[in-house]
């Protein structure tokens, strides 16, 4: 082995060097030409040759340029180079002395081998199968693990031969089991074993009792990602694991581990668990004597400064606990259990108990929502009496319960106890000998106005002002002489969320606020007054939008130029500087009272901005052991990629770069045209952030909504512009639809790209564009389908309980909501190129009709007849090829039982009649009874069928108005008026307004009466659709209505008698109806 020796690096490499060059590869994708089989095994040597330090190193790095760029370069070298590197790789093993190198080594020997296995399954490295068996019979305990990690990074090594070793395999990880085997022996086949059996269970206590976390940090790992793995031995594991989680002589990190093996199968095997209803309430206890594991700090209520969370703490990791437990099993298991011991816990004399029992309370709120809101007013009773305990952190836990419920139940718990809180946050927050208390008090305040209906809040208005008025300038005081600040800025943000939900109501006490916010501002200067200074910033713009623009624009030039002057020194501001992100979100609200006025800071406010929006993530692929090296890191977090890797992103800056670029949404959207400077940049940041998967606020607010925005912004350039905008982001909007895998994410960017369709219109799709959409769309639809199977046998599975079907429902609704989205742009196809595009969606067809097959759920049924509803509406006459495809699924529909159908079937006879041509006139003849006989049902117009019944009012209007010829108009027409204005949906609405406007304008006998008798009537039709806003003044049906009152206000008597029979909500609206159209 000298030859590959000698292709070493022959200068030592310092520990610098070798970190650059990992940090390279893990910063950039690896250049595929440059990787040459010298550089791959001058790598190979300094792994064999150098020091420790760079050994290492380089092994790490040597593995991931096999996994990333084997094909580049193994292939290229001579058998012989190719034999002698196995062979190295297997000596290596077997002679070095360091067991983290071995481990480093075995792990290239793993990655090697994954990528011999050739596509029949056959292992093209045997001899590394025969090193395996030899190793595991071996005296030697690193030999022994070394094989077993191998075996652990790569259980696929037997390829085609796994069946028929399989006793073998089975013996010899049995063989490791057994007692007498070291314990990192045991640790890897535990893992490893394909049957989790009682010796299993037994390595997992020993391991734990012999100071070695391994064997359980695995068993939290099967938990998860294969829970039904433990199924056989469930309730001995769930037994070993409440043990273990009691046991109060072993470290609070296995104790916590041991509560997360239960925790995590609450999540990821609910229903498996609910069978085991006396381990989970045994589990329930534990989790509050963790919550109970607080210590005595005579400084905690004065402390000036918030300290993170201690994760690694029992009673933070006791609260999480039950957290998660009570969303995954559900509150109908969950609360009765813990009910009684909170109940318990609250009548403690031990604070402790009393803290941890409120703790609870906040904690299963969201998991126990729908079983604790039939018991609110119980529960929030016996809550508020803690807001006076004698405990100041009884005190405190009792504002986190309310602020938390505020957020949990809102707005029914605001509905039901605003009184009753309000009145306890206040007399809290005048708590000045504990202003830790004080400050959460205000906290929970904030919680409270936030979800508060505006209505509810109103008449506490005066109270809450003059109260977070006398605080706030005591507390300025207090800055002043102590320097304490904490209190200061949980004030200044709840003036800023009571401003926000008044609203114009809290223009009187704008100027009690405004001077001392604003000297806070231009005063705090200091880097431990960063977080005020930014909170404040804030509420001025807050306050500002609130109160609207004349009564701010007195300050509004003060207000700018301190802005202006914080941000001309961004640049001297750190980048974890809490003022950047209020800064960001201070100008948008600036930009919003302002309007166009706004446009003359862009040049100070679009540089810093766009530097935030364009910070990368710092990433990094690690392997376990750096990740243990780097976790005392601040801002690193860590995603388990299995195969002992792990992704590591470092997070500061992330919060910063979404509301960046949910600003620039801002900017777009309000200034319009005036933005046009900026979209080339703004779009060339956007797009590539369609993959950015490191924060969902950037996809879910950020880049897909930017997309159409910026497309209108760019308009004003002209169309040759808008189009090299447009080819910019499309293709990444489209490969973001076929590939973003979140639902959520997903459904804002097939929004988005519905919308910049719409826009764009016909011609900004070519045939690659329709041919990869098509297959795409193909692909949602089948999905659809394919995962409706799914939950159906779910159903059948012997774990199929209330809570799994809850669970399946969800997975409905999200799948249901992308079959929306392929509606939205199927719907923003057909509007653009009408009948042209026909013969592409063909593709999809079959599959359209198969959502439209009366087995289907009525969700399918209804999104399959809106696809229809658009191919008649925006493609005939070409559309009646299909015909047979739909109509008898659209007649059937027309009285199901479920609304959202019934409404789309009335929909298409609609647009039948309005656009379909002839050959729908004898459909549209044979749907008119049924429609009538939906409208003349009994329950027509409860809260739930109305929308679909309006549907039907205007379908038969326009089969009177497009195809008179297929009604008897005279006997329909005074029934028709009857059921008029409609007021739930805007859009046929205002079909239906057209129509009368027709036929008013054509002195139609019917509707007018003899000597115009209906007038009257008619007028309240106008006056309650124009109250109602089913008629807006931009609608081109306003101005024909408006001329009708205009002509009757000619006529003396006939404009007396008509204004007569309104109530002075109408007549408002009909003299806003004459002032505006």
């Amino acid at each position: 082995m000298d030859g590959l020796g000698g292709l070493a690096l022959h200068a030592p490499l310092s520990r610098d060097s070798i970190y650059k060059a990992v940090k390279r590869e893990q910063d950039r994708e690896l250049d595929r030409e440059q990787h040459t089989s010298a550089a791959y095994l001058k790598c190979l040597g300094l792994c064999f040759r150098e020091p420790g330090f760079v050994k290492t190193m380089a092994a790490v790095l040597l593995r991931r340029l096999l996994s990333s760029s084997f094909e580049e370069i193994y292939p290229g070298l001579t058998v012989d180079m190719q034999t002698a590197i196995k062979t190295e790789l297997v000596t290596s093993i077997q002679t070095e002395a360091s067991p983290n190198i071995r481990k480093k080594v075995a792990d290239i020997a793993a990655e090697l081998c994954r990528n011999l296995l050739d596509d029949d399954g056959n292992n093209q490295w045997p001899e590394l199968l025969k090193f395996l068996f030899d190793s595991v019979n071996s005296d030697n305990v690193g030999l022994r693990e070394a094989a077993l990690h191998i075996f652990w990074n790569f259980p696929g090594i037997f390829g085609n031969q796994q069946q028929h070793y399989m006793e073998v395999i089975k013996r010899m990880l049995v063989q490791c089991i057994l007692p007498y085997s070291p314990p990192q022996i045991t640790n890897r086949c535990t893992l490893n074993n394909d049957s989790f059996s009682d010796s299993s269970l037994d390595a997992v206590n020993e391991s734990c009792y012999q100071g070695d976390d391994s064997v359980l940090k695995s068993l939290v790992e099967i938990a998860d990602t294969a829970p039904k793995y433990l199924r056989p031995n469930l309730e001995a594991t769930l037994q070993l694991s409440l043990k273990l989680c009691a046991d109060t002589t072993l470290t609070n990190m296995q104790r916590q581990l041991a509560l997360e093996v239960i925790v995590t199968l609450s999540e990821t095997a609910a229903a498996m668990l609910r069978k085991h209803t006396a381990i989970v309430a045994s589990s329930v206890p534990q989790m509050l004597a963790m919550m109970v594991d607080l210590e005595e700090d005579e400084e905690w209520s004065m402390a000036d400064e918030l300290e993170d969370d201690d994760f690694d703490s029992n009673a933070v990791a006791g609260e999480s606990a039950l957290d998660r437990m009570a969303c995954g099993l559900g509150g109908k298991m969950v609360l009765p259990m813990i009910k009684q011991h909170i109940m318990t816990m609250l009548q403690n004399p031990d604070w402790k108990y009393r803290h941890a029992g409120l703790m609870a309370l906040s904690a299963i709120g969201e998991g126990c929502h729908q079983q604790m809101e039939a018991i609110l007013n119980e529960i929030v009773s016996f809550l508020l009496l803690f807001c006076q305990d004698p405990h100041p952190r009884v005190r405190y836990a009792a504002c986190n319960a309310i602020g938390q419920m505020a957020t949990d139940f809102a707005p029914t718990f605001q509905k039901k106890f605003h009184d009753k809180v309000i009145s306890a946050l206040l007399q809290t927050m005048e708590d000045q000998t504990n202003p830790r208390v004080q400050a959460h008090a205000a906290a929970a305040l904030i919680n409270f106005t936030e979800d508060c209906p505006k209505s509810l809040l109103i008449p506490y208005l005066d109270s809450l002002v003059q109260h977070l008025h006398v605080i706030m300038v005591a507390k300025l005081q207090e800055l002043i002489q102590k320097g304490t600040k904490l209190v200061l800025e949980q004030v200044v943000t709840s003036i800023a969320s009571v401003a926000d939900t008044a609203e114009e109501k809290f223009v009187p006490y704008y100027d009690l606020f405004m001077p001392s916010l604003k000297h806070i501002v231009e005063n705090a200067v200091q880097k431990e007054l960063r977080l005020l200074r930014g909170k404040t910033i804030e509420c001025i713009s807050l306050i500002g939008l609130a109160v609207g623009k004349d009564k701010f624009m007195p300050d509004a030039s003060a207000v700018m130029q301190l802005l202006l002057k914080t941000q001309t020194d961004f640049n001297d501001l750190e980048d974890d500087d809490p003022q950047i992100s209020y800064m960001i979100s201070a100008w948008a609200r600036m930009c919003k009272i302002l309007g166009k006025e706004f446009q003359q800071y862009l040049p100070v406010v679009m540089g810093p901005l766009m530097k935030t929006a364009s910070i990368k993530p710092e990433v990094a692929l690690l392997d376990t052991q750096d990740m243990e090296n780097m976790s005392e890191d601040d801002g690193w977090e860590f995603v388990n990629l299995g195969d002992q890797q792990s992704f590591g992103i470092k997070t500061a800056g992330l919060e910063e770069k979404a509301t960046a670029c949910q600003m620039l949404v801002c900017y777009a959207k309000e200034l319009k045209e005036g933005f046009v400077e900026y979209t080339e940049q703004v779009v060339k940041l956007m797009v590539p952030l369609l993959k950015f998967y490191f924060h969902d606020d950037i996809l879910l607010m950020g880049a897909p909504e930017s997309m159409p925005l910026l497309l209108e912004c760019a308009r004003v350039r002209g169309p040759d512009y808008l189009t090299q905008m447009w080819h910019f982001m499309c293709d990444a909007l489209i490969k973001a639809i076929g590939t973003e895998p979140d639902s959520d994410v997903l459904s804002e960017i097939m929004h988005s790209f519905a919308k910049c369709i719409e826009l764009m219109g016909e011609g900004c799709l070519n045939s690659e564009h329709f041919e990869e959409l098509g297959g795409i769309l193909k692909g949602k639809l089948e999905e659809h389908f394919k995962n409706q199977e799914l939950r159906q046998a779910k159903r059948q599975d012997e774990d199929y309980d209330e809570g799994m079907e809850e669970t399946l429902q969800d997975e409905d609704e999200n799948d249901v909501y992308i079959l929306t989205k392929v509606s939205d742009i199927l719907h923003s196809v057909f509007s653009s190129y009408k009948e042209q595009v026909l013969p592409w969606f063909e593709q999809l067809l079959q599959l359209i009709v198969q959502l439209v097959c009366p087995s289907r759920p009525w969700a399918d049924r209804q999104w399959g007849l809106c696809i229809f509803d658009d191919v008649v509406e925006h493609c005939s006459p070409s559309s009646f090829k299909y015909a047979e495809l739909f109509l008898r699924a659209m007649a059937l529909s027309l009285c199901d039982t479920s609304p959202e159908v019934r409404q789309a079937a009335a929909y298409g006879v609609g647009v039948m009649a309005q656009y379909g041509g002839e050959n729908y006139r004898p459909f549209c003849t044979e749907a008119l009874p049924t429609l009538l006989g939906v409208i003349h049902s009994p329950d027509a117009k409860v809260k739930e069928n109305v929308n679909a019944t309006e549907n039907c009012i205007s379908a038969v209007g326009k089969v009177m108005r497009f195809r008179p010829e297929c009604a008897n108009v005279n006997e329909i027409l005074p029934h028709w008026l009857s059921w008029l204005p409609l007021n739930e949906d805007k859009e046929e609405a205002v079909h239906t307004f057209d129509f009368l406007c027709d036929l008013i304008e054509s002195n139609n006998p019917i509707v007018l009466g003899p000597d115009n008798a209906n007038l009257p009537k008619i007028f309240q039709i106008i006056a309650e659709g124009v109250a109602n806003e089913s008629v807006k003044s931009e609608d081109a049906c306003s101005k024909r209505l408006a001329n009708v009152i205009r002509q009757v206000q000619g006529s003396g008597g006939l404009w007396t008698q008509c204004v007569a029979m309104l109530n002075e909500t109408q007549q408002k609206a009909i003299q806003d109806l004459l002032n505006t159209a």
